[in-house]
């Protein structure tokens, strides 16, 4: 697993209609960061975006999948961060809209956990 500098930076860029962002490394990847809240993250050059079941439809909808790990010895884990679809890797201000979604369902979840 790794994130390679030029994507980061082509992330960086193609997000930049919906916003700065702020990338750290983290667990072999990245995690995707606006204004403090982890919105998105980035495994072996793959973005994937926060979903909740509503928005997660519109991702397998397109034929993508949730993230997995595989912990030590386990049954692989999905969690709730989708693969982007490749379309939206064209088009930065349909991407925007989804990040706004993603960034939205980040926040939420931030709350209900800190309350």
């Amino acid at each position: 697993m790794g994130v390679t500098a030029g994507c980061k930076e082509f992330v960086r860029d193609l997000l930049s209609d919906f916003g700065p962002v702020t990338i750290r490394n983290m667990f072999g990847g990245a995690g995707i960061y606006a204004d403090g809240v982890m919105f998105a993250i980035l495994v072996d050059d793959t973005l994937y975006l926060k979903a909740d079941d509503a928005s997660a439809r519109a991702f397998a909808a397109e034929g993508k999948k949730p993230f997995t790990y595989r912990p030590s010895g386990r049954a692989p884990v999905a969690i709730s961060y989708w693969e982007v679809p490749e379309r939206l890797l064209d088009d930065p201000e349909e991407l925007a809209t989804w990040a706004q979604e993603a960034h939205r369902i980040a926040r939420a979840t931030k709350s209900k956990s800190a309350g």
